[in-house]
Parts: C-alpha cells; sequence; structure tokens
C-alpha cells in the first residue's frame, strides 16, 4: 500500500486530508510539525510527502532540504495563494510539483496520482537493461543514466531525480531544440497539471550545476519563442 505523510499544522487541512486519502486506499501518517514529520519519515516507508511550507519550528523550506538530502522520495509543496517566491524556493530545492491553498481535494489528488505514477515509471525504467552504461557527453558535462552519476568536470555533481531527468532528455538530444511542451511531457508526464514556470526553474537549477558562469550560459541555451538546446559550446567555438 501507498504510504503518503502528510505535514500540515493546520488542522482543518490536515484532519480532512488524512480521512480522504485513506478512503482512497493510501496509508497515511500525519504530523503538525517539521519535527515531528521528519522523525515519522526517518523511520522509512513513506512513498510521497505532502508538505505545508509554513511550520511551526522546522519550516517547509527547511524540512524538504532534509530529506532531499537522503531521499528523492516525492514531494509536493503546499503554499499560501500568491506566495510565489515561497512556490520557487520549494521547487529549487528539490520539491516535485506545489498546489496552492485553497485547493480542492480533487485537484489535490490528481496531482499525487501524477508524482506518483512518474516516479513509479521512472524507477521501472531505470530497471530495464539497455545502453544505460554509455555515458552520454556533452564537452564537459558526462552522465551515466545507468549509475545516475553526473560528472562535470571532472566533479561529480548530484541531480535530484526531477533535473536529472530533464538533463538526461537534453543530452540524449544534444544540438536540438527542444519545445517547453516536449521536455514537460518527458519529464513531468503529459497528465502534468502545474504550469511551465516549474520547467524554468528546474532550468535554472541545472544552470547552475553545469555552467561556469549560469548567468551566460553556454551549454544550456534557451531558444526565444521555442525552448531549450544543451549543446557543446567548444563544437561550435572551433566551427
Amino acid at each position: 500500500m501507498t504510504r503518503i505523510l502528510i505535514v500540515e499544522d493546520e488542522e482543518s487541512y490536515r484532519e480532512p486530508l488524512v480521512y480522504q486519502l485513506t478512503r482512497e486506499g493510501y496509508d497515511v501518517s500525519a504530523a503538525a510539525t517539521g519535527e515531528e514529520g521528519f522523525d515519522l519519515f526517518t523511520k522509512g516507508g513513506i512513498d510521497l510527502v505532502l508538505l505545508d511550507l509554513m511550520l511551526p519550528g522546522i519550516d517547509g523550506i527547511a524540512l524538504c532540504r532534509r530529506i532531499r538530502e537522503q531521499s528523492r522520495v516525492p514531494i509536493i509543496m503546499v503554499t499560501a495563494k500568491g506566495a510565489e517566491i515561497d512556490k520557487v524556493v520549494g521547487l529549487e530545492i528539490g520539491a516535485d510539483d506545489y498546489v496552492t491553498k485553497p485547493y480542492s481535494f480533487r485537484e489535490l489528488l490528481a496531482r499525487i496520482r501524477a508524482v506518483l505514477r512518474r516516479d513509479r515509471l521512472s524507477g521501472e525504467a531505470s530497471a530495464q537493461p539497455s545502453g544505460d552504461d554509455v555515458p552520454l557527453v556533452c564537452g564537459g558535462i558526462v552522465m551515466n543514466v545507468g549509475s545516475h552519476q553526473v560528472t562535470v568536470r571532472g566533479k561529480d555533481v548530484f541531480f535530484p531525480l526531477k533535473e536529472f531527468e530533464l538533463l538526461e532528455y537534453l543530452m540524449q538530444n544534444k544540438g536540438h531544440v527542444l519545445t517547453r511542451h516536449q521536455l514537460i511531457d518527458r519529464v513531468w508526464g503529459s497528465d502534468y497539471v502545474g504550469d511551465t514556470k516549474t520547467l524554468d526553474v528546474h532550468v535554472k537549477r541545472v544552470r547552475a550545476k553545469i555552467e561556469e558562469v549560469p548567468g551566460r550560459p553556454r551549454y544550456l541555451t534557451t531558444v526565444r519563442g521555442l525552448g531549450y538546446k544543451i549543446d557543446d559550446p567548444d563544437d561550435a567555438d572551433q566551427a
């Protein structure tokens, strides 16, 4: 049975969610503080975390960061209405999706199912024998898909799952422009219900790890009006 951890200090949200998700067939644990949520998470067995940003003690941002230091379990952040900066920060530190209060249970359930489905499909794909032992190379970036390892100019760099999948798809199509919709469909799935800002945030995070000067990207460039492209800048310099 899929186990969901809810970390939410507002009882008016937490208790109905426990009841509704349990009725949907999930095994639900709940915490009212960040500290309690982290304790429950470290006991293991959690398949998805539904995490409120505004928590007493350890807030949602800090808790998301702690979880990401040891796990790639899917995380959906819950933000206050209009708190755009909170959404961006949450995605930058490794959340997979976000939902804004007040939300409908149907919308939240759709996001939970979509995130769990993408995580399951990613796990199944990683387990399949393929040409994953052959690294993807773009200049100083070397990616080994099978072992989930990336080196950038000779240094090991950690990429959370969604960043890894984004970089992988770009490198598989090195030199080709990929539209925003192509990237979203490939990395988040065709049933993704968010907006393109999630993609932009992940591109920014990937650039921060692969570019020498992220503000002046040479590898991962924006093609205005179309999308993004990754290429070896040294090839262009020699042309």
